[in-house]
């Protein structure tokens, strides 16, 4: 084979799922002469497990499989947008290759075929993705990794569902969805989730970030201009309402336009509607709106910076995102799922978290929650040689030994550097969380927790009456 073609698949990872064992190890060894990172699978669940960790660049799915069809892949949407699925089929059954590309396969190979034949097909898959990628990120930047929802977030996951479902059946503009959360809890991630989940995933996607816009500029972004509407308006100009149409516009921090501007977003949701700048002519748009702040929007009413017309509007929809440190055990699930990726990403070996990082990711307080964690998982996978992570670096936790202790000291429950927050801190809560703590410890026994807390008994049970339910995590 020629350097050409080998170096077409190098770096590339390729999902052979074939029950004939000769026949996956031909392509397995076949391909990764040509430099391709090959995993391959047997049966359908065992794919599904892979496809639910990992992400292929290419999958060679064999239609008949000991424990069902491969098609059953395809029509589940089991394999990412960004994975081109080439199918398998024996002689006489290219009828089914041909429905396995009409639910989404790139390409087909009939039994039986060479190896050699794999660069030219995979490439060609390859291409096809590349134009396809252009064109879905031609406006916007939305190629992410699925959100990691886990335990934690199933509430969260539950009602995002329910938005999905609510979409599906309207006709017309959906309504507005806000998201609330504080800085790096993934308010961005979620919203682009909902764009690719929805019905409207096939249009625009269009972020803004309205706290970057300049004042002066902030109303001729949105909305666009006309020519000659002021000094520097040599030629008419779109605005980022008009570039959204049939799609959605991703507005974070909205709070932070002036009321006069939020008056104008506030008429463009309700009217379905636009001005450019310097005309009088209404334009429609057919936007979904998806609003995001890291605030309290009742207090940014109160205070005057935020409209209250416009914050009932964006109101049926609201979406919350708790804060990073209230995950409990999720935030290991959300730190190995990282890791997958990073390992991927860098090529280098998948390693376990040992029980001294557990703790360190479980009792640091994740100021800036998940785009904090990334970059100290990212931080880990360069720089740390030892065969389990230990997140020795992180800052603020304590030096842990295997027991969870501090080398020579007594356990201890606060985090090194800790500081009260500017706006105060809430001990009622404070002490309802070493409760949830203590019984999450104890799987649920009153008894032992309150032997933990050093408290009688009915202090804890007190404490369950008061939250009206048994506490389930910190």
């Amino acid at each position: 084979m020629d350097s050409a073609r080998a170096v077409a698949l190098s770096g590339l990872s390729v999902l052979v799922v074939e029950d004939e064992v000769l026949l996956r190890r031909r392509l397995t060894a076949h391909l990764e002469t040509l430099g391709a990172d090959v995993t391959g699978a047997e049966t359908l669940d065992a794919a599904r497990r892979l496809l639910s960790e990992l992400d292929f660049d290419f999958a060679l799915l064999d239609i008949n499989l000991p424990d069902g069809s491969g098609m059953d892949l395809l029509r589940q949407g089991a394999f990412a947008p960004s994975t081109s699925v080439v199918v398998m089929t024996a002689h006489g059954n290219v009828a089914g290759a041909v429905e396995a590309m009409r639910l989404g396969a790139a390409d087909y190979l009939v039994k039986p075929f060479e190896p050699e034949e794999l660069p030219l097909v995979l490439s060609r898959a390859r291409r096809g993705r590349q134009v396809a990628r252009a064109q879905a990120h031609r406006h916007s930047d939305v190629a992410r990794d699925g959100f990691f929802f886990g335990t934690a977030l199933a509430p969260l996951k539950a009602q995002l569902d329910k938005i999905l479902a609510a979409d599906r059946r309207l006709t017309g503009t959906p309504p507005p969805v806000l998201i609330q959360g504080e800085t790096g809890t993934g308010k961005t991630a979620i919203a682009r989730w909902l764009h690719q989940q929805g019905p409207r995933a096939e249009r625009e996607l269009v972020e803004v970030n309205c706290a970057t816009l300049p004042e002066t500029l902030a109303e001729s972004e949105l909305f666009g201009h006309e020519r000659g509407a002021f000094t520097d308006a040599r030629a008419a100009r779109m605005g980022l309402f008009e570039a959204a149409h049939g799609g959605t516009l991703f507005l974070d921090e909205l709070p932070t336009l002036s009321p006069a501007l939020q008056a104008k977003v506030l008429t463009a949701i309700e009217d379905g509607c636009i001005r450019r700048v310097g005309s009088n002519k209404s334009i429609p748009v057919d936007v979904r709106i998806v609003a995001a702040t890291q605030h309290d929007l009742k207090t940014l009413v109160a205070t005057g910076q935020m409209r209250e017309d416009l914050y009932h509007r964006l109101d049926l929809y609201r979406v919350v995102i708790p804060p990073l440190r209230e995950r409990g055990q999720d935030i290991v699930a959300l730190a190995a799922h990282f890791l997958r990726q990073l390992s991927r990403k860098y090529r280098l070996p998948l390693k376990k978290i040992s029980e001294a990082g557990r703790q360190r990711l479980l009792t640091y307080a994740w100021p800036g929650n998940v785009r904090e964690l990334a970059h100290e998982l990212e931080r880990a996978v360069v720089f740390e040689d030892a065969d389990e992570y230990q997140f020795a670096h992180l800052p603020g936790c304590l030096e842990v030994t295997g027991s969870g202790t501090e080398t020579g000291e007594q356990p201890d429950w606060l985090v090194r550097d800790f500081r009260f927050p500017e706006h105060g801190f809430s001990l009622e809560e404070a002490i309802n969380r070493f409760v949830r703590l203590a019984l999450k410890q104890t799987d649920g026994n009153v008894s032992a927790a309150a032997r933990l807390l050093g408290m009688p008994r009915d202090f804890v049970r007190y404490r369950l009456g008061q939250k009206g339910r048994r506490p389930n995590g910190p």
